[in-house]
């Protein structure tokens, strides 16, 4: 499974994310992913959209599950995951999640953490929490020294807004774990109550 998931983009593990809610055809993921906005996360075009397909059919983490003929448009074969492909998205995720050193994964990865469990996330976001504080303490140290040796400021600007970036993010992960520790909104599929249908009516229109 480690390979497995070590081969998976972000690109990829979207797709298959996606394909937990239900068997599609990757024209209606395509236009789903871009309706939700998820194209914000990571480059998504035709080709390597259908090229993704391919290498995860061929990784065994989708397989095609019918073809669907909607009149006088062409076939789309339909596709949805499998265990193995149920498999990576989580141990993707939960690999990813309390990672500092790829912003861009985590930024797929908080996209998709409704995919675990509340109490997993909140202890993964705890151990991301105490590996940026304690990054930001020695970053800070030095950004400090520097300046007392009379560093001029000029050269110290990245560094500074380094430690401006990371302290809105210790106080995002604070409130965002309490909110999460408190049930303050609803986390997975279960707990969305009415607001499935709403999941339900972007598919709909996705498929057209």
């Amino acid at each position: 499974m480690k390979d497995v998931v070590d081969r998976l983009t972000p690109l990829g593990l979207m797709m298959l994310a996606l394909l937990r809610e239900g068997d599609m055809h990757p024209y209606e993921m395509m236009r789903l992913l871009r309706q939700r906005r998820s194209d914000r996360l990571v480059p998504m075009t035709n080709g390597t959209f259908y090229h993704t397909v391919a290498r995860l059919e061929r990784a065994g983490l989708l397989v095609e599950t019918g073809v669907d003929r909607d009149g006088n448009r062409p076939e789309r074969t339909t596709y949805g995951v499998t265990e193995a492909g149920g498999a990576a998205v989580i141990e993707w995720v939960r690999r990813e999640l309390p990672r500092i050193d790829r912003p861009a994964e985590f930024r797929v990865a908080i996209a998709e953490a409704h995919n675990l469990d509340r109490d997993e996330v909140i202890d993964l976001l705890g151990i991301r929490r105490a590996a940026l504080a304690a990054g930001q303490e020695l970053q800070s140290a030095g950004h400090h020294g520097a300046r007392a040796r009379g560093v001029p400021e000029q050269f110290l600007l990245e560094l500074e807004r380094n430690d401006v970036l990371v302290g809105a993010e210790l106080i995002w992960l604070d409130g965002l774990i309490d909110r999460l520790e408190n049930h303050v909104f609803a986390w997975g599929p279960a707990e969305l109550g009415p607001h499935s249908e709403r999941y339900l009516a972007d598919r709909k229109a996705a498929r057209q």
